[in-house]
């Protein structure tokens, strides 16, 4: 059996088994792949994955928040990986780990249009904001980042070009016809308030008047329901692509580096 996974935390909610499992269903490779979720704490996080790899894994998908951990335990890596500093893709050898980063081209993948010389809004600067950033600048976008912590928001626009807010200021969203929430608000977790009581607006400081039908908005978190940010920005007129269509699309691409088939996309989004 080939066996894979998904590797974070939290990661009860994920939709990448569902998803895969349902792709190699529709490729005929049901009896030979296998895709599961496994929890790892930041602490426990390498001697997980080489656990995996020495359990006979073929390899993983990595999640908030192990992406920039993940590359730097990889023994080889692809260059988009690289220039981004951030891996959600991991391959096993009996020799070696091997980290790409699929979360770049599912992004792009996933917009309905160019975002090629656009204004773009980046709110994060984890993992997978310094993917959404890297793609962003690579498709012609002119991207800043938003992000509470000022230093991890310099370390990463010194990195990959990009433009740093003021992150005591208020968001300037007349500026930006592209805004991505790449941080975890958003993310459903036992205790949080109700997805929908302001509080993740509040969280991420946007102001609802600032979203409007101009603006393309991307929500990399994904649940049961839109998030708050997803359904205000529907409320408001916006084009609006969810968590769930970057999940497949990044997860159709890793499905590629492991397989070397062409990723049943309609079936995964059923699935999902």
């Amino acid at each position: 059996m080939n066996r894979l996974a998904v590797l974070g935390q939290p990661i009860a909610h994920s939709l990448s088994p569902a998803m895969h499992t349902a792709a190699f269903e529709a490729l005929g490779l049901g009896e030979a792949w296998s895709y599961e979720a496994i929890e790892l704490s930041p602490e426990g996080f390498a001697a997980g994955v080489e656990e995996l790899r020495a359990g006979g894994f073929r390899g993983a998908n990595v999640t908030v928040p192990h992406k920039r951990a993940a590359l730097a335990l990889a023994d080889e890596a692809s260059a988009a990986a690289a220039a981004i500093g951030a891996a959600n893709t991991l391959s096993f050898t009996p020799t070696a780990i091997r980290a790409d980063n699929t979360d770049a081209p599912g992004l792009i993948a996933a917009l309905p249009r160019s975002p090629a010389g656009l204004p773009a809004l980046v709110l994060g600067a984890g993992g997978a904001s310094r993917a959404v950033v890297w793609a962003l600048l690579e498709a012609g976008a002119d991207v800043a980042v938003h992000n509470r912590t000022t230093a991890r928001a310099e370390e990463l626009v010194a990195d990959l070009a990009a433009a740093a807010l003021d992150p005591a200021g208020s968001l300037p969203l007349d500026d930006f016809d592209i805004l991505v929430n790449a941080t975890s608000v958003g993310l459903t977790r036992p205790g949080a308030p109700p997805r929908h009581s302001g509080e993740d607006l509040r969280a991420l400081r946007i102001d609802p008047d600032g979203l409007s039908e101009r603006m393309l908005v991307v929500d990399l978190v994904y649940g049961d329901e839109p998030t708050e940010l997803a359904a205000t920005a529907l409320g408001r007129g916006a084009t609006v692509v969810d968590g769930r269509e970057i999940l497949v699309r990044q997860g159709a691409a890793s499905l590629r580096i492991w397989t070397g088939m062409e990723p049943p996309l309609d079936v995964m989004r059923r699935a999902i």
